[in-house]
């Protein structure tokens, strides 16, 4: 088929491996020092490795190519993500940081449920979940309801649990504590993912606005249209709006 696919000039490329780190998709790999589209059916035609490129080596070019491939490029995103963590923990990284799914549909037993005293059960679905530990790829984003909240308040708010967590893929984060801005980590996981939609959870103290700003700004930047809320938690444990 004939559609718009990049086009990199040898010439023009000084190596930097910029673009290839910049290409989600894999489409570009580093072969003898120069950048080269070894996969064309990972292209989408989008170009996030243009801006990358110090020495405008790449362009878009219509050409016979053939189609983009998304099943394709999401199961190689999956066994790269799992063999980058499998690698890290192997080579002495910090355990804390494996990626991890859980299945909390087997951890529920339905017999306990009709009993008055029932056990809680934690909705935490994958793991890490610090916006700082949490890659911007991984299999448990693909099809995610995402809920993005303050530390406080699975502290302040007694049902955090069952009210915001169950069926969502949780990251926390403070952004006064971390001392820094989410914005970019944010835009990165809802564009490069499928993500469904977008809960924010915070508290009503004013640092709180930091993460709800990053948040927003991360779903302008992203381009994608999806489902977003704010909720409000406050200091002792209410929902606001």
């Amino acid at each position: 088929m004939i559609r718009k696919i990049i086009h990199i000039d040898e010439e023009k490329c000084n190596g930097c491996g910029l673009c290839a780190e910049a290409c989600h998709e894999g489409a570009i790999d580093m072969v003898d020092g120069k950048a080269k589209l070894v996969r064309e059916n990972f292209c989408d035609g989008f170009g996030d490795c243009l801006p990358a490129c110090p020495t405008g080596a790449i362009t878009f070019e219509e050409r016979e190519a053939p189609e983009y491939d998304e099943a394709a490029v999401k199961e190689s995103q999956r066994k790269n993500m799992e063999e980058k963590m499998g690698h890290d923990l192997h080579a002495g990284g910090c355990p804390g940081s494996r990626l991890m799914q859980f299945d909390k549909a087997k951890e529920e037993n339905p017999s306990e449920q009709t009993q008055t005293n029932v056990k809680p059960i934690s909705r935490l679905a994958q793991w890490p979940c610090q916006i700082k530990l949490v890659p911007t790829q991984a299999p448990f984003f693909d099809g995610a309801r995402l809920l993005i909240a303050a530390d406080c308040t699975a502290y302040a708010y007694a049902n955090m649990h069952e009210e915001f967590m169950k069926g969502k893929i949780t990251i926390i984060g403070c952004p006064k504590l971390d001392d820094i801005d989410y914005t970019e980590k944010l835009t990165d996981i809802i564009k490069n993912n499928d993500i469904k939609s977008v809960t924010i959870v915070r508290m009503e103290v004013p640092c709180c606005g930091g993460l709800q700003r990053a948040a927003e700004n991360a779903l302008k930047a992203s381009g994608k249209f999806i489902p977003w809320q704010v909720v409000t938690i406050s200091r002792d444990g209410r929902v606001l709006d």
